[in-house]
């Protein structure tokens, strides 16, 4: 994966977690659809992966049959990009998991 593709994935995850992070405390009425922004995003991330891993598998197929125009570093290229974002995306849901269970775990 060459540097500028890097960025451009590093500048995508900058921009989701600048959406996650809110700047500053929300009033009460806007905490209340804070939930649904959520999980909002977490569904618009977990779409991207999937849209990325068929892609990479239509250009795999389309290099496969022969396709004019389907070169190998395309295929290559397309594959790495959706072994990132599946890999973020289950580092981003060990995470969530792991912040549900000491939320579990605090006594009251």
């Amino acid at each position: 994966m060459s540097q500028m593709e890097i960025d451009q994935v590093l500048a995508q995850i900058r921009a989701l977690s600048t959406q996650v992070r809110p700047n500053g405390p929300q009033p009460p009425a806007a905490q209340g659809t804070g939930a649904s922004e959520f999980a909002t995003l977490l569904r618009q991330g977990i779409d991207q992966v999937n849209q990325s891993q068929q892609h990479a598998t239509q250009l795999a197929d389309a290099f496969a049959r022969g396709a004019p125009g389907v070169e190998l570093s395309q295929v290559m290229v397309q594959m790495e990009k959706a072994s990132v974002s599946l890999k973020a995306l289950t580092q981003v849901r060990d995470r969530i998991v792991s912040a549900y269970q000491d939320i579990m775990n605090m006594q009251m």
